[in-house]
């Protein structure tokens, strides 16, 4: 995968642990419109790859990320909150986007909390473009703490569409996740991006009314996997080519080390960078990128966490 070179064109504080990063092309050129609901790798000053969700319009041709310090960072956030200024130049990667828009949805809703704001502001864009309905739930612990309230209450154009929820006990977020459900119809699709907690609760309160496929979710934490009972298996790619995978190794790295080129980026099943053809065996999903519908399908899966419930997988390369 090519990436490409942006400087850092405006930085703004958004709150006290979030800031805005504008990325334009250093050549000059402008970006093709990405997709609404996108996220691209950053590669910061240290090196660290992380993936952030554009929450910009998509046809703005720069890309807008907002970046959260993490307390417990490992050099992602820390190196662009603390070492990146206007002009400074970076890599980025080409869009991607595992939180598709729904295109034979009667309405949209729209449920964020945090961070998790990032990637329904681009699709609540793309929405109010093409006049589609929808709305947006936008869940903080104060106004103080939730990023582009501003932009949300007067600049964006959908104001009518936003409903803010600020300081909502957590014990009572389900109550309203149940409210909002009991007005769904078939016809509505969701979307939704947060804490792992948060979003359990919009699936919770959905998935019985609407279905599960008609939930989408988009993680920007792994989970932890249990890895105590991994036993070795064999992959063979449609190249004809075996391998033995380790019970404590990954498909990716054992790929990799043999030379076998495979996009990878977070290697902790969220960005779908790795995502492989399954054309034989049954995987044993382990990732927080594919959907439902695709990891019942068994045609396909995140091979930097996931590995097999049989003995062998046929793996196609893309």
């Amino acid at each position: 995968m090519n990436n490409v070179r942006v400087k850092v064109a405006m930085v703004s504080e958004e709150t006290s642990n979030i800031k805005t990063f504008r990325l334009e092309r250093s050549d000059g050129s402008a970006f093709a419109p990405a997709p609404a609901g996108a996220h691209i790798d950053i590669v910061g000053p240290t090196e660290v790859t992380r993936q952030y969700s554009l929450c910009n319009a998509p046809d703005e041709g720069s890309y807008l990320v907002a970046v959260k310090l993490e307390p417990t960072s490992r050099g992602g956030s820390a190196a662009l909150h603390s070492g990146v200024t206007v002009g400074t130049e970076l890599e980025v990667s080409e869009p991607r986007n595992l939180l598709k828009v729904a295109t034979n949805a009667d309405r949209h809703i729209l449920v964020a909390a945090g961070i998790g704001i990032t990637p329904m502001i681009s699709i609540a864009y793309d929405l109010h473009r093409t006049n589609t309905d929808f709305e947006l739930h936008y869940f903080a612990r104060s106004h103080t703490e939730a990023a582009f309230t501003e932009l949300l209450e007067e600049r964006c154009g959908f104001t009518e569409s936003v409903r803010f929820h600020f300081g909502i006990p957590r014990n009572e977020q389900g109550t309203i996740m149940t409210a909002l459900a009991r007005d769904a119809d078939t016809g509505v699709h969701v979307y939704t991006c947060g804490p792992v907690g948060f979003m359990d609760k919009v699936h919770d309160a959905f998935a019985p009314v609407i279905g599960e496929d008609q939930v989408h979710i988009e993680h920007f934490e792994a989970e932890e996997i249990d890895t105590s009972n991994d036993t070795a298996f064999e992959v063979e790619l449609d190249t004809g080519e075996v391998f033995e995978i380790p019970a404590d190794r990954s498909i990716v790295d054992v790929l990799q080390e043999n030379g076998i080129e495979v996009d990878t980026s977070c290697k902790e099943g969220i960005c779908g960078t790795c995502v492989m053809g399954v054309l034989e065996g049954v995987p044993e999903h382990r990732d927080n990128c594919l959907s439902a519908s695709e990891k019942a399908a068994n045609d396909q899966m995140a091979t930097c966490v996931s590995r097999t419930c049989g003995k062998r997988l046929l793996l196609e390369l893309f």
